[in-house]
């Protein structure tokens, strides 16, 4: 089956035609990181107008490079949420407009239960359950038993800000361009181990993160102005991954899970992933980084599997429409 699949949840334009849920004929990403930079982030209305912008010809170059027009398309998908509502109502509702035009099934998905499948779109064999997923971006931070295909729990989650969302605020602090990430990430690189210690909120007892008062450490040695901003960098960028890679491990051994699945914009941190497979007792699996981010690819896997699993939206549905990403 193929599948055009559309993404709009926050400042990306996307649109992918996967085949069988697992091969990307094709996947186009149009990026507004240029266009909020001045901002230091994403503004909600300019974000929604140039979605409005960049859809059709997104769209249509996501089936040129798939080599085929919408008469080999065999059903549509479309992001649901979460996300910000008014870039999400351009994608989806372009999405089932499509699918309404050329009465093909549509399906709408989790924006999260895409991240996990990105892991799918790895090339060899398909990751085995029961699966612990890491999802973790610049919105969310969680800890998701996946059992079989549409089947999750979820075990432990942010309490505060999201993992991305800390990266974002203290390359802020250290005065680094938009997105935070990236850049604190290669100021780590120069700035190395020193002296200086950050706390880590184990919240010992639960599978819970919380990286508000890591941020707010960082704030005051930042004002203190006793270390550089790499140095900072390292040892912010440290505390993060050791509690994300920590709970991460603890909960595979005691889940029995056969696979961990990272996911998200954050599972392209090198050092991330470097510790995750240093330490997990089980294979580790990482979408290659252009299917980190946000992209359409992703929603396109997932609705692979669920259509085969006989599941349809109605176009009547609105989005952030609850659709079982939740249930056990």
């Amino acid at each position: 089956m193929r599948v055009l699949a559309i993404e709009s949840s926050c400042d990306e334009t996307a649109a992918a035609v996967i085949e069988d849920g697992r091969v990307a004929l094709s996947s186009v990403v149009a990026s507004q990181v240029d266009l909020h930079a001045k901002y230091g982030g994403v503004v909600p209305e300019v974000a929604s107008r140039q979605h409005l912008r960049n859809i059709v010809p997104v769209v249509t170059e996501a089936l040129e490079a798939a080599g085929c027009t919408l008469g080999d398309i065999e059903a549509v998908a479309g992001t649901r949420g979460p996300g910000l509502a008014g870039s999400l109502l351009v994608g989806y509702n372009a999405a089932k407009a499509i699918a309404f035009g050329r009465e093909l099934p549509f399906i709408g998905i989790n924006h999260l239960e895409g991240h996990i499948y990105a892991n799918w779109l790895v090339e060899g064999p398909e990751p085995e359950f029961p699966a612990l997923c890491l999802v973790v971006s610049g919105g969310h931070t969680d800890l998701v038993l996946m059992r079989s295909h549409g089947q999750y729990e979820r075990l432990g989650g942010t309490r505060d800000d999201a993992a991305g969302e800390a990266f974002d605020k203290v390359g802020r602090l250290l005065g680094l361009p938009f997105p935070g990430g990236p850049h604190v990430a290669k100021a780590a690189l120069e700035g190395g181990p020193s002296t200086l210690e950050l706390p880590r909120a184990w919240m010992h007892g639960t599978f819970d993160f919380s990286f508000s008062g890591l941020k707010t450490a960082a704030l005051h040695v930042v004002r203190a102005g006793q270390y550089s901003a790499p140095e900072i960098a390292w040892e912010f960028q440290e505390a993060v991954v050791d509690v994300l890679a920590g709970k991460t491990t603890r909960l595979a051994r005691e889940m029995g899970a056969k696979n961990v699945l990272v996911a998200g914009g954050v599972a392209a941190n090198t050092r991330l992933r470097e510790e995750l497979r240093r330490r997990c007792p089980v294979p580790v699996r990482i979408p290659p980084p252009k299917f980190c981010t946000d992209n359409a690819a992703m929603i396109g896997a997932v609705a692979g599997f669920r259509l085969e699993l006989g599941e349809r939206s109605p176009l009547d549905e609105d989005i952030f429409t609850t659709n079982n990403w939740a249930r056990v």
